[in-house]
């Protein structure tokens, strides 16, 4: 479905990333318009796939999750039966946050979040009994500087 954004749309989406916990009264008010009409907009970006499921983001670090490794990968099995294996690995451990296939001498980089060294350790020995992997590379992230899911509307 091919929908037209107008600043209207693009005002609401912006307070949507901000907080979509607000009320239809409050994003209203903010966006200059009346509830109503933001939310006929909200469902039909909805409808068209712009807008998905509404969640909450948790503090990693205050549940224990201290540490966050970017994972990179090299593989020297690229048949489909290895990338279905690997994608389902991938996906039934919530210690992987994001998955990427990439273009360039690495073939993926993951972001792990897990407690500590042991626990990414543990991710990793289970990672590797599961599928062959060529290479990895974890560099442990010292600092979070910037983090965001808002995209630049």
């Amino acid at each position: 479905m091919d929908v037209r954004l107008d600043d209207l749309d693009r005002k609401i989406l912006r307070e949507l990333q901000r907080d979509a916990g607000q009320s239809l009264d409050e994003i209203a008010k903010e966006v200059g318009s009346s509830k109503t009409p933001v939310w006929n907009r909200i469902r039909k970006m909805r409808e068209a796939g712009i807008v998905g499921a509404q969640t909450v983001l948790l503090d990693a670090e205050s549940l224990g999750f201290d540490a966050c490794f970017f994972v990179l990968i090299r593989t020297s099995e690229h048949e489909k039966d290895w990338q279905d294996r690997f994608l389902a690995a991938l996906k039934a451990r919530p210690e992987v946050q994001e998955a990427h296939r990439l273009a360039g001498d690495i073939d993926y980089i993951l972001k792990v979040r897990v407690k500590n060294a042991r626990a990414y350790d543990t991710f990793y020995q289970a990672l590797i009994a599961e599928v062959k992997i060529h290479n990895v590379t974890a560099l442990l992230s010292m600092e979070e500087l910037k983090f965001t899911t808002a995209l630049p509307l």
